[in-house]
């Protein structure tokens, strides 16, 4: 798969799993993990640009004694996942043209 579509697509999970509540890395990543291999060394620097987008915002909290930092989406990350629902409306169709021409060699 293209790096930077990989890219963009894994930006757009990790929004999408922290959508709904707070979350910290090892739980995005096991959030993840059911739909697409995800690694700390590609979600941390993930979560560094989407932070510095305004996509998300992060705070500490101390828990079982130790400090952990939390995400939190913000109104523009939800935005941003809005436009990849409509921006994928238009991959399908191309998919679905890709496909077609790939039927249609079939059946000749």
């Amino acid at each position: 798969m293209d790096i930077q579509l990989k890219r963009g697509l894994l930006e757009v999970c990790v929004l999408a799993a922290i959508k709904n509540e707070d979350s910290y890395g090892y739980k995005i990543i096991k959030d993840i993990k059911p739909y697409v291999e995800i690694s700390e060394s590609t979600l941390y620097p993930i979560l560094r640009r989407l932070q510095a987008a305004s996509l998300l915002t992060e705070r500490t909290a101390e828990h079982n004694g130790r400090l952990r930092k939390y995400y939190s989406i913000t109104q523009s990350g939800r935005k941003r996942i809005e436009e990849f629902k409509e921006e994928w409306k238009e991959i399908m169709s191309i998919y679905g043209f890709v496909t077609r021409e790939e039927t249609c060699d079939d059946e000749k």
